[in-house]
C-alpha cells in the first residue's frame, strides 16, 4: 500500500507537484492521467525515492521513502518510461545482481529470471547486450527488473508506450496478474481506453494536482449523456432547431445536443424529417473518458 500525503515537489521558482494526495490500495489499479507536464512522473519519481519532496510525505508499507528509504525501495516495483541500463551488461547477469540487492542467492532466481524473459518475449535475446536492445525490448527487461525481490507495490510509467499491440496485451495480463496477488499499482498512461480497461479508479491530473478521482461506477456514467446525430443535407439553420432541445455542438460531421434530461432522440428526428433533412445516424451516447478528460483539463 502506498500513501501520498500533501506531496509537493519544488524545481526552482517550479511547482511540478502542489500538495497532491493519492492512496493505492492492496489488490488496487490506480490509472494516473494528466497530459505532458501535468506531474505525473514527478509524482511517481518522489514515490520511488529518486528525488525527494519539497515537503509532504510518501509511505510504502509504512516506511517512509525519505527518512527509511532502503527499506521502503525494497517494497517497490518502478517501470520508468525511458529504461535506461548498463549498455554493456547481459540481462541475465544483471538481473541476477538486481536479485542480490534484495539478498536473493543466484542460485534461487536463475530459473524464475529464464521463465520470465520466456514470458515477456526475450530469452532469445540472453546473450545479447542491452545497448542493442530496442526500446521495446527494454521496456520488457524493465519488466522483469521491477519483479526482482517480489515487491508489493509496482510503478508503471507510461508503461505502454514503445510497446507493439502483443506486448501491450501482454503487459495488460501482467498487470491483471499482480493486482489478482494484491499488489498495489499505480498505472501512468496517456492511452485513456488501457486505463479504463484495467483500472479500478483513474485519478486525472493537472497542474501538480489531482482533480479528480472516477470509479468503475463513475466510468459507466461518465460525463453528460448526449444525442449524436448526422445528416446528409446540413445547411445554417439546423444549429437553431437543434437548440430547442438542449446545447448543441458540432464537429464538423455530427452534431452533438448536450443536457438531454428532456429530450428523446425519436423526437429529436421526427423534427428533423419534418423540416426536410435526412437524417442517416442518431443515437443517445455517454461522453468518453476521452471527452471527459480533454474537458476536464483544459
Amino acid at each position: 500500500m502506498i500513501t501520498i500525503t500533501n506531496l509537493t515537489k519544488t524545481f526552482k521558482n517550479f511547482k511540478a507537484v502542489n500538495n497532491l494526495n493519492m492512496e493505492i490500495n492492496n489488490g488496487e489499479i490506480l490509472g494516473l492521467a494528466g497530459l505532458n507536464g501535468a506531474g505525473k512522473s514527478t509524482t511517481i519519481r518522489a514515490t520511488t525515492g529518486i528525488i525527494f519532496p519539497t515537503s509532504g510525505k510518501i509511505m510504502v508499507d509504512n516506511y517512509n521513502i525519505v527518512t527509511n528509504k532502503v527499506e521502503a525501495s525494497k517494497h517497490i516495483g518502478w517501470v520508468p518510461e525511458l529504461p535506461n541500463f548498463e549498455p554493456d551488461s547481459k540481462p541475465i547477469p544483471l538481473l541476477k545482481y538486481y536479485a542480490g540487492l534484495y539478498g536473493i542467492k543466484s542460485k534461487d532466481v536463475e530459473n524464475e529470471i529464464v521463465e520470465l524473459m520466456k514470458r515477456f518475449d526475450i530469452y532469445a535475446y540472453k546473450n545479447r547486450k542491452l545497448r542493442y536492445y530496442s526500446q521495446g525490448m527494454k521496456k520488457r527487461f524493465s519488466l522483469i527488473a521491477s519483479m526482482m525481490g517480489n515487491p508489493d507495490n509496482f510503478l508503471f510509467d507510461e508503461t505502454l508506450n514503445g510497446l507493439d499491440p502483443q506486448g501491450v496485451k501482454e503487459v495488460r495480463d501482467f498487470i491483471i496478474d499482480l493486482k489478482k496477488q494484491g499488489k498495489s499499482i499505480l498505472l501512468s498512461s496517456h492511452i485513456l481506453s488501457e486505463l479504463q480497461n484495467v483500472a479500478d479508479r483513474i485519478a486525472i491530473m493537472k497542474d501538480g494536482a489531482i482533480i479528480k478521482t472516477l470509479t468503475r461506477d463513475d466510468l459507466k456514467n461518465l460525463g453528460t449523456t448526449g444525442i449524436k446525430i448526422h445528416v446528409k443535407n446540413p445547411d445554417d439553420k439546423i444549429d437553431n432547431l437543434l437548440s430547442n432541445f438542449g446545447e448543441t455542438v458540432s464537429d464538423g460531421y455530427y452534431y452533438i445536443i448536450k443536457k438531454t434530461e428532456n429530450a428523446d432522440p425519436s423526437e429529436v428526428n421526427d423534427e428533423l424529417v419534418r423540416a426536410n433533412y435526412k437524417v442517416d445516424y442518431i443515437s443517445m451516447e455517454n461522453e468518453t473518458l476521452e471527452d471527459y478528460f480533454l474537458n476536464m483539463v483544459r
